[in-house]
């Protein structure tokens, strides 16, 4: 009885920091977008959960790699989340670049350091030379701030769907593992004729299949937030669609035949065989083309902030 008292506080646990968590700070706009070289720059700010106004100590920098920075000359607080930086863009570019993607990287001692990557697009209007190269070598970012208190990781474009993570994720990793308790009951159950193992691999793919439609209709949510609707044609939804009917197909199975026996036997070997298609479906064909579902197609699950140590 323990383990279940204590799955229930896990849970309301996981719903409620999952819900109330705040985001850390981030960008959500930055104006203008492109810019060029030897440009005297105001670049307007708009913030999400930040502190612009409370904190004290502002710092700004635009970085094009790990040695090449400018830093902000002025910055003007509009409001809490609002802000005006001031930049003098060095005469070239960096290697007589034509174009290149600067990243926005704010600082703050209640903030911490938050970035946009490729806030600001620089198009290179003049021929290199060594001076204005070492403009931009000469400053590099160090010491930043570390915000102390815990918070989601803000992404551009999840916002605060991020959050479902904790909840589709989780549901799709669960299902996995009570898919494998069921197929581990169902071949002892064939090896041993125990009907109690039957009940066993009933149970953990009963409730699996659950969490199988959960994780379809959690990740349509958000899908329609990040993707503008419930459903594409992306290979990832698809094979995942069509491995969860397979497994529907075990629930019509089990309520096809009322001897106990036939039907342990059937759904024993039904589930071997649903779990064997659940991996090409799921694992394999997905990452062979491209996708937009993250952990498919070159396009990385986790990566990042995604998941950190908060």
């Amino acid at each position: 009885m323990w383990w279940k008292i204590l799955g229930a506080a896990i849970f309301m646990y996981v719903l409620i920091g999952g819900l109330l968590t705040p985001l850390n700070p981030g960008i959500t706009a930055v104006s203008p977008s492109k810019t060029g070289t030897g440009e005297d720059l105001i670049l307007s700010v708009t913030g999400y959960n930040t502190h612009f106004t409370t904190a004290k100590n502002h710092r700004a920098w635009l970085k094009l790699d790990s040695i090449h920075a400018v830093p902000a000359e002025n910055i003007s607080i509009l409001n809490e989340n609002t802000a005006e930086l001031r930049f003098l863009i060095p005469g070239t570019l960096p290697d007589n670049e034509e174009l290149a993607a600067a990243t926005l990287i704010l600082d703050n001692e209640m903030d911490g350091s938050f970035v946009q990557p490729s806030a600001l697009f620089i198009q290179n209007s003049q021929t290199q030379n060594p001076a204005s190269d070492r403009e931009w070598q000469q400053y590099i970012i160090k010491d930043l701030s570390v915000r102390k208190s815990m918070g989601f990781p803000y992404r551009n474009i999840l916002n605060e769907t991020i959050r479902n993570t904790f909840f589709h994720v989780a549901l799709w990793f669960a299902m996995f593992l009570l898919l494998i308790a069921g197929i581990y009951y169902a071949i002892r159950y064939l090896r041993t004729q125990d009907i109690v193992f039957d009940h066993y691999s009933s149970a953990f793919n009963k409730v699996a299949i659950l969490y199988g439609i959960l994780g379809l209709i959690t990740g349509s949510v958000w899908a329609k937030f990040t993707w503008n609707t419930f459903w594409t044609t992306d290979v990832k939804l698809n094979m995942t669609a069509v491995a969860m009917l397979i497994y529907l197909a075990y629930l019509v199975l089990r309520g096809s035949s009322a001897d106990q026996d036939k039907r342990a036997r059937l759904s024993a070997a039904y589930s071997i065989f649903a779990f064997v298609a659940l991996i090409p479906l799921v694992f394999v064909i997905p990452r062979l083309t491209d996708s937009l579902h993250p952990g498919n197609g070159g396009n990385p699950a986790l990566g990042g902030e995604d998941l950190d140590n908060t």
